[in-house]
């Protein structure tokens, strides 16, 4: 039996990593076998990967250049951790995936990578596979980014590459989460990120439940 695919996604600080480490304790109390992951970094590959991409000078790529790359690193995460095992019958939790791409290269940088081309990189990539259900973490641009700057006062590695964009990067990103939510509701859920991180959980496991019948 198959596994389930779980994502996260959300602008930045509005707590994906919490709320993606909390649903697999929960699900793993449940006696359901997880895994947890990210993109980009899944994968010792995308380790490095995810360096180059969000650390440095914000202008070192272009919209293109960075969307090539977490391609690249998609194709490698699915080969080597999200298909394996959900092939084991595990339910792989990650901490953003495709929406992400499409949120931040498309809408985030004023449409400066073509949609359709978009489209065709993840037809390349994976097919018609998509995750069975995707969290979407909804927070006013302004207080992600100081929650997003207080947590890199802790981090050994700044991962502030984006962050360093003006505020309008982050509204249009923030657009582009809802209008990805919008035009698939089967698969999506918006929630409010701005509730209290035990409230959050709560209504994730909700949604998990009943969707899934656990």
């Amino acid at each position: 039996m198959l596994g389930r695919f779980i994502t996260f996604e959300g602008g930045e600080g509005c707590g994906k990593s919490t709320q993606a480490s909390l649903l697999s304790a929960y699900l793993q109390n449940k006696c359901i076998k997880t895994v947890l992951t990210k993109e980009p970094g899944g994968t010792p590959e995308g380790q490095i990967l995810r360096q180059l991409l969000v650390t440095g000078d914000k202008d070192k790529f272009d919209a293109i250049s960075e969307c090539l790359l977490y391609c690249a690193d998609r194709r490698n995460h699915l080969n080597k951790v999200v298909w394996p095992e959900m092939k084991k019958g595990k339910w792989v939790i990650s901490d953003r995936y495709a929406d992400s791409t499409e949120a931040y290269q498309y809408y985030g940088y004023e449409k400066r990578v073509d949609f359709a081309t978009l489209q065709g990189l993840y037809k390349i990539v994976a097919g018609d596979f998509k995750p069975d259900l995707t969290f979407i973490l909804d927070i006013e641009p302004e207080k992600g980014m100081r929650r997003s700057f207080a947590k890199a006062q802790t981090m050994e590695v700044k991962e502030l590459r984006f962050e360093s964009r003006q505020i309008e990067f982050h509204h249009n990103l923030r657009q582009g989460f809802l209008e990805i939510a919008k035009r698939d509701p089967e698969r999506c859920v918006v929630i409010n990120a701005d509730a209290a991180i035990e409230e959050i959980h709560r209504r994730i496991v909700e949604t998990v439940t009943e969707k899934f019948g656990i």
